[in-house]
């Protein structure tokens, strides 16, 4: 056992999309393996970057102000902003979207989903109010986070766009006023973040790479232990192993940056390196472990013979697992979509127990036990099919998990 668990503390801080505590964390990761003997590098890819100059909010018929705060990406008002009238919208249904033209949308969550986008963009909304938060919860305990729009909303159009607190919103709504005033004027640009990657040599099959993946960055205002310092540790504990017992195979280390953003991290990975695509025969991914609450999970988006060898191996080994097929949203899904069969294994909390994306994700609610058994059957997983004579999961994607994967990507709308 190696003390990866340590990772965690030294990365126990803010590191959202190309900020400079992302880069910190990267170059501490690749510290890390300069330790061990091994060379990590550093792979840098643009993502989306904004700075609000100005913001501007307020409700008339009756006047209300609250706190807000300016969404990213989301393009700019005329300079003297925007006054119309405002509008309640919950989905995408006709009977909800039908009189959007030229008005402002409150919509109760703060990332849009994909569908309600496209007919607010489609119908020409001229401005949006997203929620967060909890009507239960103080405001305190809100935090109004920088938040940006994905690419794939921006593909769609932009529609000017302002964040309040969900319990500010009940109270707007139960007063309907008639009015919305909304200034945004935002300057966007291109940061740098970084993927970090490391790789042991195969002993014996230097034509076949397995990759580990595990994204390192975090949202605002939280140190991200669990989400995913854990993961990124959970990788090192495995780089260590494989570098004292060396694998038959080439094994590939990621720690993936921005993940938080979209996945962008394994996105860019996997358009950068398509000529090693084909060398690349599986791909394991970890998110978020060590929780003291909670169960443990793999989710494979692979043949359904590897669930059954999971589901064999953790009752072998005497580990609870509820292992899967499926598509799960993280650095996995980028190489499954590339036609590499993957697993990502997470311990996934109970509600009321280890919270992510907020400032609620502490180390506190880690367990260092139970961190090190999922690091323990995760190893002993990975070194069976590193070291197999044949390698023996298929390198191909079941025509029903193409389909969820054309879901995920939005390139197909569920019915």
């Amino acid at each position: 056992m190696y003390n990866s668990f340590d990772l965690i503390k030294k990365i126990y801080y803010e590191r959202t999309s190309g900020s400079k505590n992302e880069l910190k964390a990267a170059k501490a990761i690749a510290d890390e393996c300069k330790k061990l003997g091994l060379k990590a590098t550093l792979e840098s890819f643009d993502v989306d970057a904004y700075e609000v100059k100005k913001c501007e909010l307020s409700f008339k018929n009756p006047s209300y102000k609250v706190p807000f705060v300016g969404v990213g990406m989301s393009g700019n008002t005329a300079k003297q902003g925007i006054e119309k009238e405002l509008v309640y919208v919950s989905g995408y249904e006709e009977a909800l979207v039908k009189d959007v033209k030229d008005k402002i949308v409150i919509y109760h969550n703060k990332m849009v989903d994909n569908k309600t986008y496209k007919v607010l963009t489609k119908k020409k909304a001229a401005g949006l109010i997203l929620c967060t938060g909890d009507v239960y919860l103080d405001s305190k305990e809100v935090d109004l986070d920088p938040y940006k729009f994905r690419q794939r909303h921006q593909k769609l159009g932009k529609i000017p766009s302002v964040c309040i607190r969900m319990a500010d919103a009940e109270k707007i709504l139960e007063n309907m006023p008639k009015k919305a005033y909304i200034n945004l004027q935002q300057k966007e640009s291109k940061v740098k973040s970084h993927n970090v990657v490391c790789e042991i040599k195969g002993k014996k099959i230097k034509d076949e790479i397995i990759t580990f993946t595990a994204h390192y960055d975090s949202v605002s205002y939280s140190k991200g232990a669990y989400d995913n310092a854990s993961g990124s540790a959970c990788i090192l504990e495995l780089l260590a192993y494989f570098n004292q017992h060396k694998p038959d195979r080439t094994l590939r280390f990621i720690w993936c940056g921005s993940e938080e953003e979209g996945l962008l991290g394994s996105r860019d990975y996997v358009e950068k390196h398509k000529k090693d695509l084909e060398k690349i025969v599986f791909n394991i991914n970890v998110d978020m472990v060590g929780a003291t609450l909670g169960k443990d999970i793999a989710v494979a988006t692979s043949e359904q013979s590897l669930i059954h060898y999971l589901q064999y191996l953790s009752k072998v080994e005497g580990f609870a697992l509820e292992a899967k097929q499926g598509v799960y949203s993280s650095d996995s899904t980028p190489f499954a979509d590339k036609g590499v069969p993957a697993v990502s294994f997470a311990r996934i909390s109970n509600k009321g127990g280890a919270s992510i994306h907020s400032r609620k994700d502490v180390i506190e609610r880690l367990s260092k036990d139970n961190y090190y058994k999922t690091c323990g059957f995760i190893e002993k997983f990975a070194d069976n099919l590193v070291n197999s004579v044949v390698f023996p999961v298929e390198r191909s994607i079941p025509d029903k998990m193409k389909e969820e994967l054309d879901y995920y990507n939005f390139r197909k709308e569920r019915k």
